[in-house]
């Protein structure tokens, strides 16, 4: 299980040279023109985790199969998006099948390159797409809660709930607040995040930067990195043209040309860590000669949802898991060496799944 990231912005901020970058293809048309997106552009990309090699290492490993991540270009909204403005209403359609919104803001100065709002201004530019969001979450529960308060006033147990958690985000939205602030208790969280709201899915903001402040950040990206903070948003700074270079580069050439930058590392690792965080995942591995493979699942998952990840045979029938910690996976060199340090523990079906944990399932056929 990944998880599906929806690349929002306005027209000309780097979102497509990003998605580029992020897909190392040329898939999505770069231009200096608003709308040369057409199509939402879909890519999977492999989430860069070094504990994999130095499993692989350990195990001696046929292969990496690293976990994915779906990232999807979307064409840049405008004012009015959400009354049909440019291509806006067949693309807020295509936000709401996202988990996640990376909201690419521009960050830079540069007279060659248009902005369609005739100014530099990221945090403005967050406030115009945001409120088009805004907009047509308050559209669509407004045309969905008629009909339902009738039934809520028959007397139906279900609508009176629904109602109550819409109301939630109806008060919010009319504030102009977005949906995602909403106090929730952990039984709402499940239906609130079904009503489909575009504001109520995790942000987090991209701050696009010349390469000279790729490593650093400028005034720019400093005012978006307050506005995330003050919000409960995370924002990371990175430099979509460096991110295409970095892309296009072979693998042997990518850490000098990061040490001449100041980088340590691409921002797609950053974006990924973020968006990991936002959305509350973590990874765990299966070891072994042939393969040495991530898989993605929820902070708080047992050990039979572990299981059916990777099957769903392995969940029905589970029995328990056969576990090591990865740093304990690590310094036993292996599972032997694990065993032997009292490191290998059998889990039941109560285990809650730790990030970097090395699993084997025992399971009914």
């Amino acid at each position: 299980m990944g998880f599906k990231c929806g690349i929002v912005g306005l027209p000309n901020v780097g979102k497509s040279t990003l998605f580029n970058a992020l897909t190392q293809t040329a898939a999505a048309q770069a231009a200096n023109y608003p709308f040369c997106t057409i199509e939402p552009n879909v890519g999977d990309v492999a989430v860069p985790d070094p504990r994999l090699e130095t499993l692989c290492a350990i195990a001696k490993s046929e292969e990496i199969i690293p976990t994915r991540i779906t990232f999807v270009d979307i064409a840049g909204l405008v004012r009015g998006a959400s009354k049909g403005e440019g291509l806006g209403n067949q693309f807020l359609a295509t936000i709401r099948e996202v988990d996640a919104v990376a909201h690419v803001l521009r960050c830079f100065q540069d007279d060659d390159i248009t902005h369609v709002e005739g100014r530099i201004d990221p945090v403005g530019d967050a406030e115009v797409v945001e409120t088009e969001l805004m907009l047509a979450d308050l559209e669509s529960l407004e045309k969905r809660i008629k009909p339902l308060e009738k039934k809520a006033n028959s007397g139906e147990k279900e609508a009176r709930e629904l109602l109550a958690l819409m109301m939630k985000a109806i008060v919010l939205l009319r504030e102009g607040k977005p949906a995602r602030q909403a106090q929730l208790s952990a039984d709402e969280q499940g239906p609130y995040s079904q009503l489909g709201l575009m504001t109520a899915k995790p942000v987090l903001y991209v701050c696009n930067v010349e390469e000279g402040a790729a490593a650093a950040g400028n005034e720019f990206s400093r005012a978006v990195e307050a506005k995330a903070k003050a919000e409960g948003a995370r924002a990371v700074t990175i430099s979509c043209k460096v991110e295409e270079e970095i892309a296009q580069l072979p693998n042997e050439e990518r850490k000098d040309f990061l040490d001449s930058i100041g980088l340590e590392e691409p921002g797609l690792n950053r974006m990924i860590r973020v968006g990991y965080e936002l959305l509350g995942l973590l990874t765990f591995f299966t070891v072994g000669p042939k393969e040495t493979r991530a898989w993605t699942v929820t902070k708080g998952s047992k050990g039979p949802q572990a299981a059916g990840v990777i099957h769903t045979d392995f969940e029905q029938g589970y029995i328990r898991a056969e576990t090591i910690a990865y740093a304990d996976y690590v310094a036993g060199k292996g599972e032997a060496g694990a065993r032997e340090a009292g490191k290998f523990r059998l889990e039941g079906k109560d285990y809650v799944v730790a990030d970097g944990d090395v699993m084997h399932f025992r399971f009914n056929n």
